[in-house]
């Protein structure tokens, strides 16, 4: 008798908190089936030696081996957030100056905002240069 006493009240009990806790909060679906921002960047010939190399850069959370990933995280954050697209090409349509960047190049793939990233930024006229300082600090180095 006593033990049938003490099932009963540990079973009000589970029923009890499971009632107080209510239903669990929805998985948040959207963040789970997202594709991480992860890209590799290889740059080039920028005439620094140390930011010459390849670099993993992950963000939400933060992490490979890129030397500024807080900081280029958050470059990448803004343009998102602005919806702009960094790693579109540039227009054909439009005027550049004919100025000399340097050899320097970067390679850029892998998945940002959800969409494949594959494109590669030079500086061999103004509107490179351009392109270029304006993703810093996610390409290192090249500044003329």
């Amino acid at each position: 008798m006593l033990r049938l006493a003490a099932f009963a009240v540990t079973s009000a009990l589970a029923a009890t908190a499971a009632t107080a806790a209510g239903p669990l909060p929805p998985l948040p679906l959207d963040r789970l089936l997202a594709t991480p921002d992860r890209l590799t960047i290889a740059v080039s010939a920028t005439g620094n030696p140390r930011a010459d190399g390849e670099y993993l850069l992950e963000c939400d959370p933060v992490g490979g081996n890129h030397p500024e990933a807080a900081r280029a995280c958050a470059r990448l954050d803004t343009f998102a957030k602005e919806g702009k697209d960094p790693f579109a090409a540039e227009s054909k349509r439009q005027i550049c100056t004919m100025q000399d960047g340097g050899p320097a190049t970067a390679h850029v793939t892998g998945t940002w905002q959800g969409h494949r990233v594959d494109t590669t930024f030079r500086r061999t006229n103004g509107c490179e240069i351009a392109r270029w300082n304006d993703m810093e600090p996610v390409l290192p180095g090249g500044r003329s």
